[in-house]
């Protein structure tokens, strides 16, 4: 079983610490396995590719790596960097929350 996690994809998300303190952007995938996110254009590495039958050529690409999840923040849509929360809404579901603006995230 894994941890709940309260980050989702397509969240946008704030780096808070490590090379790329600062930067946000989307996140692209959600690794629950390993705590860890990959980040649209952030986390760039390069990697050198062997040719091979889908690239016949080879070379350099650069890539997003993961980063860990405790490095992030979800951004609400104020652009602030805040906790999240959950709370039932209207409807009865459970729903996602700011904690620092109050507001529903999508």
């Amino acid at each position: 079983m894994y941890k709940r996690v309260k980050i989702k994809k397509g969240d946008t998300v704030k780096v808070i610490a490590g090379g790329n303190k600062g930067k946000t952007g989307t996140v692209m995938q959600v690794l629950r396995k390993d705590d860890r996110v990959v980040i649209e254009n952030v986390n760039m590495v390069t990697k050198h590719v062997k040719p091979g039958p889908s690239n016949p050529q080879g070379g350099i690409e650069k890539k997003e790596a993961p980063i860990h999840i405790s490095n992030v923040m979800v951004v609400d849509s104020d652009g602030n960097a805040t906790r999240v929360g959950r709370r039932r809404g209207d409807d009865g579901k459970l729903a996602r929350y700011s904690k620092k603006s109050d507001q529903t995230l999508n």
